[in-house]
C-alpha cells in the first residue's frame, strides 16, 4: 500500500513541477552558501594552523566544500529536470533518470545533515586539537632563530593579544616553561647560573610571562616578572590582588571562538538540509504522479502521487531491481547492436540473397 498518497490534477502537477522548478535554482545558491561556509572555515582554521596539532578538524570545511559543490550541480539538474516534467512527451526523456537522481539526491541530503552534525560534535577533537598544538608552540617560542619556528613567536604573541587570553591554560604555564632564548641570557650572571642549575633540564625558569598577556585596560602597569613573589613590588599581593594580565588561556578562547563558528555553520547547514529534503519530497510526489499520467496515456487525466509504495523494505528491494534491469537492458542493447554489426558485415561481403559458408571442423 502507498504511503502518504496525494491526488493530483493536472494543474497541480504543473504548478508542483514549477515550484520544484524554483526551488531547486535557490537550492543552487543554497549549495553556494554551504561551498561558501566550508571555505570560510577551512581559512580560519588555517590562520590557527600553527597552534592546531592535528588536521583533523579539516574534516568538517572539507564535508561543506564538497556538499556545496555537488549541490550546485544536482540542483542544476534538478531544475531542468522539474521543468520539463510539465509537459508529459519530454518526462519520457526523463523517465529512467528520475530514479537514480532521486537516490543520489537522497545520499547526498544525507551528506549535509552528516555535514552539519559534524559542526556541533568536533569539540572535543578540536580542543584537544588546541591544546597540544598550544604546548608545542609555547615551547619553542624562544626559538627565532631556528628555521621553521622563527615565526612562533610572533604568532603566540599575536594570538594572546587578539585572544585576550595568556599561556594554554592560564597564565601560569609560563612558569613551567622556557620562553626566554639562551641568546639573550648573561650567563655570567650568578642568578641565571643558579636559575639552570636548579632546574633538572637545566632550563631557565621564571614565574614571569610575555608582554603579550598584559591586560592594557588594567591601571597598574603590567608586572612581567616575579609575579608570586608579594614583596617585589610596592603595594602588590600576589595571592589577593586580581593580577593584570589576561586571566583566561588560549585553549579555552580559540575553543570558543571556533564552536561558535561551527555551532553558526551547523545550524545553517541543518535549515539547508530540511529545505533540500522539502524540495527531495516534492520532486518524489512528481515523478509517482508523472509516472501514473505515462502509464494512464491521457496528459489531462488525475494521477497519484506518493513517497513509498510499499513499505520502506520492498521500495528499496523494487528500486534495486529497476537498477538491476536497467543495467542488464543495457548490455543486451550493446550485444544486439554487436550481432546486428555482424549481420551488417556478413550481408555486405556475400550478398543479401547468399548466407556465409559454413567452417569445416
Amino acid at each position: 500500500m502507498a504511503i502518504l498518497r496525494v491526488k493530483f490534477t493536472k494543474d497541480k502537477r504543473d504548478r508542483l513541477a514549477q515550484v520544484l522548478w524554483i526551488l531547486n535554482w535557490v537550492s543552487v545558491i543554497t549549495g553556494v552558501i554551504l561551498f561558501s561556509m566550508g571555505l570560510f572555515l577551512k581559512i580560519e582554521i588555517r590562520k590557527r594552523s600553527e597552534v592546531m596539532a592535528n588536521r583533523e578538524v579539516d574534516s568538517v570545511p572539507h564535508m561543506l566544500i564538497v556538499v556545496g559543490t555537488i549541490a550546485c550541480g544536482i540542483n542544476f539538474l534538478g531544475g531542468k529536470i522539474c521543468y520539463d516534467c510539465s509537459d508529459t512527451n519530454k518526462f519520457s526523456r526523463w523517465k529512467m533518470v528520475m530514479l537514480p537522481y532521486i537516490i543520489c539526491t537522497f545520499f547526498f541530503t544525507f551528506c549535509i545533515l552528516v555535514g552539519a552534525l559534524m559542526c556541533y560534535t568536533m569539540r572535543n577533537e578540536l580542543e584537544e586539537s588546541l591544546y597540544v598544538g598550544l604546548r608545542e608552540a609555547m615551547k619553542f617560542y624562544k626559538d627565532t632563530d631556528t628555521p621553521g619556528r622563527c615565526f612562533l613567536k610572533r604568532t603566540v604573541d599575536q594570538l594572546q593579544i587578539d585572544f585576550h587570553c595568556c599561556g594554554n591554560k592560564g597564565f601560569r604555564d609560563w612558569f613551567e616553561i622556557q620562553w626566554i632564548s639562551n641568546r639573550y641570557l648573561d650567563m655570567r650572571s650568578k642568578d641565571v647560573q643558579d636559575r639552570l642549575k636548579s632546574n633538572i633540564d637545566g632550563k631557565f625558569l621564571v614565574d614571569g610571562v610575555p608582554f603579550s598577556c598584559c591586560n592594557p585596560n588594567s591601571p597598574r602597569a603590567c608586572i612581567q616578572y616575579n609575579l608570586t613573589d608579594s614583596s617585589a613590588y610596592y603595594n602588590y599581593d600576589y595571592q589577593n590582588e586580581e593580577l593584570n594580565l589576561w586571566m583566561k588561556g588560549c585553549r579555552q578562547a580559540l575553543l570558543e571562538y571556533y564552536t561558535e563558528i561551527m555551532q553558526s555553520i551547523g545550524l545553517m547547514a541543518l535549515i539547508i538540509w530540511l529545505f533540500e529534503l522539502s524540495v527531495l519530497i516534492g520532486v518524489r510526489y512528481l515523478q509517482t504522479a508523472m509516472e501514473n499520467v505515462h502509464l494512464q496515456g491521457d496528459p489531462e487525466c488525475e494521477s497519484e502521487g506518493w513517497l513509498l509504495e510499499n513499505n520502506f523494505v520492498e521500495t528499496a528491494r523494487t528500486n534495486f531491481n529497476i537498477m538491476k534491469n536497467l543495467h542488464k537492458v543495457d548490455q543486451v542493447s550493446t550485444v544486439s547492436g554487436a550481432e546486428d554489426l555482424n549481420i551488417h558485415d556478413n550481408t555486405a561481403e556475400y550478398g543479401p540473397d547468399k548466407v556465409p559458408p559454413k567452417s569445416i571442423d
